[in-house]
């Protein structure tokens, strides 16, 4: 059995790799919140609330992931996650894929601290509501 490594992530947003530009990239769980829970909601543990939570490199240029979230916010667009780095799924080593809704971050979109380091670079995070669980892809 193979563990998931944290240097082989690679990540899709609407069919473009933006692996390069992004740091942390996990899908994130949480308890839905409702007015309403059904007995049936109940009895399978209510409801859950699911997001694609990230940081990645501010960069203006028009295919980078910053300017995605400036030009597209509110679009929905399908994701997939490659936890092993592999180009096709499998049963050992899967992807896993959402439809997520783009939006811009709280807090910093664009700008940030100075830094004399040469290589340094101004981030933000970014957290998409999925439309639903996400799903294991193994074929």
């Amino acid at each position: 059995m193979a563990a998931i490594g944290t240097r082989k992530l690679k990540i899709e947003i609407d069919a473009v790799e933006y692996t390069a530009s992004v740091s942390n990239a996990r899908f994130t769980a949480a308890a839905g919140d409702s007015d309403f829970v059904s007995f049936a909601d109940a009895a399978g543990g209510g409801s859950r609330l699911y997001k694609l939570e990230g940081t990645a490199v501010q960069d203006a240029e028009s295919t980078s992931i910053w300017s995605l979230i400036w030009d597209q916010a509110g679009t929905t667009v399908p994701i997939t996650i490659m936890p092993y780095g592999n180009a096709t799924p499998s049963v050992t080593e899967p992807h896993f894929t959402a439809n997520v809704v783009i939006s811009e971050p709280d807090g910093d979109l664009l700008g940030g601290e100075a830094n004399a380091s040469t290589t340094a670079k101004f981030t933000i995070d970014f957290a998409f509501d999925c439309e639903s669980k996400p799903t294991k892809v193994t074929a």
